[in-house]
Formats: structure tokens, C-alpha cells, sequence
């Protein structure tokens, strides 16, 4: 569960726990070691058509096809949402609101991350993003029977976030902190909702709706149209917590080449139609819900 917000930069005690530990901490290979080794490890989360656990998706694909054209074998390595970032960058750590902590050394298993991981301020201290790769927003979404009702769209999506913020007064919501779904990157400690943090996996949150667990839920755009295609009838979306997002795909901040050569995958897919062969295959019709991000494209 990737933010169109100016980057925030760690303070200096950050930085230099980072430098204090560097020569303990083992680091994912850059191009040249990639390319010696001859293989190109994909950590990824199943989560949404990103990874489907079946070997396919659209992150899957994207990155069997950078493999392709380094001349590698494609190497899928499951992780968790817990530990995906650990497992890139050879850290444990802990994140309250945008401030990152380092608690330890972890072992490194694989070059890059890309699962639908959202831009946030606290990931940035971590690693490095490629150019976007997909859109995303954080949405609420909640049971069909529930008291609440979807807001008219105003046109002014501040103006949408306050209306929907206001409607939770005395509603119980799923989240995730540590994730996109992180009620406090969205205001929502203090506006009298009843906060309930589930480890849940993403696919997991309309079903928890639907049973019941909470009267609504956090969701990113993604997993929220899935979840309205799977389970029609069952839930509905109310309007959105956030604004524009965007995903990309995670680098370590030791791996400066590996990342160029991606981005420069990118432009290269993007003018030939790869890219959008592939959103057509996983998301078609995805557009209408982000115009803006793909006419970029």
C-alpha cells in the first residue's frame, strides 16, 4: 500500500547512525555487480495485479523485462510489508509518523523492490525511487449497508478530504501504520474516529469490512478497485483521504547505476508502448481515475 509531498529530510542524528554502521551492513549489488553475478533479484509483496503470488503481475512483468534487457535471470524473492524495506537495504528500523529509526543490521536479499510501493516521506530516508511507475491515492471505502454515504465529488479534492474526514466523527476505520494506510499521514488521530490497526494483509481489508471488523476502512485505489470488481454489492467507496500518490520502484541508496538504468528502461517502454500494453493488461481502464498521470505519458 505509495505522496505528492516535498521530501523531508531525516534529522542529523538520522544521517549519522547511518555513517556510524555503514562498514557492518551488507549491501544489495549495484549494475556492475548485478550484471557480474547474472541474475536481477526482485523482492516483492504480494499485493493488488502488482504481484499476484502466481509469478505474474504488473510489477512482475515490468521487472522480468528490465531482467530481460540486462542480459539476467529474473529472480523473484517474496517478502512482507514488514520487512521488504529490511530486506533491500540490510536495516532494521522503526517509523513513527515521518521519523525513521535505526534499531539493527538485517540481511540483504535481493536488488530492488517493486510491488506497488507508494512514495512516502519516511521511505525516502530509506531508499531511493525510480521515475513513477503508477498512480496511486488513498481512498475510504465501507460496508454497502453502512450509515455513510459517498460525497459528490466538489472538483476541489481538499475541499473532498475535509468533507470525508468530517463524516468519520464516531465510525471505526482499518489501518495499517508503517504503511500507506497509516492514519496519521491522513490527519486522522484526533477527528473522533475509532482507529482499529489490523496486520492484515492489503487484500484483506474489504473482506475485513465486509465481515464486520470495522465499519470502514483505508484502502489505496488499487486494491479499491479490485475489491469493487471481486465483491460488487458489498462495499462502496465513500470519497478520498488523500491526495495524488505515486508508486515507483525501491533502490538502495548504494545502487546509483542499477537506478539510472531503470529509469532509463522506463523511457524507453514508455515510447515504444510497453508500459501501457502492460497497464491495459493488469489496470484497463485505470486512466479515467488518474487522466492526469497518464496524458503525462
Amino acid at each position: 500500500m505509495p505522496r505528492m509531498s516535498r521530501p523531508i529530510f531525516g534529522v542529523l542524528w538520522f544521517f549519522l547512525a547511518l555513517s556510524t554502521s555503514a562498514a557492518a551492513a551488507p549491501a544489495a549489488g549495484d549494475l556492475s555487480e548485478i550484471l557480474k553475478r547474472g541474475e536481477l533479484r526482485h523482492i516483492g509483496v504480494p499485493y493488488a495485479k502488482f504481484v499476484t503470488g502466481s509469478g505474474d503481475g504488473f510489477s512482475c512483468d515490468l521487472i522480468r523485462e528490465f531482467a530481460q534487457e540486462l542480459g539476467v535471470r529474473y529472480v523473484y524473492v517474496r517478502s512482507s510489508w514488514k520487512n521488504v524495506i529490511s530486506d533491500l537495504i540490510g536495516r532494521q528500523f522503526t517509523v513513527s509518523g515521518d521519523d525513521v529509526t535505526i534499531i539493527g543490521d538485517a540481511p540483504v536479499k535481493g536488488d530492488l523492490i517493486a510491488n506497488g510501493l507508494t512514495m512516502l516521506p519516511w521511505r525516502q530516508k530509506l531508499l531511493h525511487y525510480s521515475r513513477p511507475t503508477f498512480p496511486s491515492g488513498v481512498w475510504l471505502i465501507a460496508r454497502a449497508d453502512s450509515e455513510l454515504q459517498p460525497i459528490t465529488p466538489s472538483g476541489d479534492l481538499n475541499r473532498d478530504i475535509a468533507e470525508v474526514k468530517a463524516m468519520l466523527y464516531g465510525h471505526s476505520v482499518l489501518c495499517m501504520p508503517g504503511t500507506c494506510l497509516d492514519p496519521a499521514l491522513y490527519g486522522l488521530n484526533d477527528i473522533g474516529a475509532t482507529l482499529v490497526p489490523l496486520p492484515l494483509k492489503m487484500n484483506e481489508f474489504a473482506p475485513a469490512v465486509i465481515n464486520g471488523s470495522a465499519e470502514t476502512s483505508l484502502l489505496d485505489v488499487a486494491d479499491s478497485l479490485i475489491a469493487l470488481e471481486k465483491w460488487p454489492g458489498k462495499i462502496k467507496v465513500i470519497g478520498p483521504l488523500s491526495l495524488p500518490q505515486t508508486m515507483g520502484v525501491g533502490f538502495p541508496k548504494t545502487s546509483p547505476q542499477l537506478l539510472n538504468r531503470f529509469n532509463a528502461f522506463m523511457d524507453r517502454i514508455h515510447k515504444d508502448g510497453t508500459y501501457r500494453q502492460l497497464v491495459d493488461t493488469y489496470y484497463p481502464g485505470v486512466e479515467v481515475y488518474f487522466p492526469e498521470f497518464f496524458n503525462l505519458k
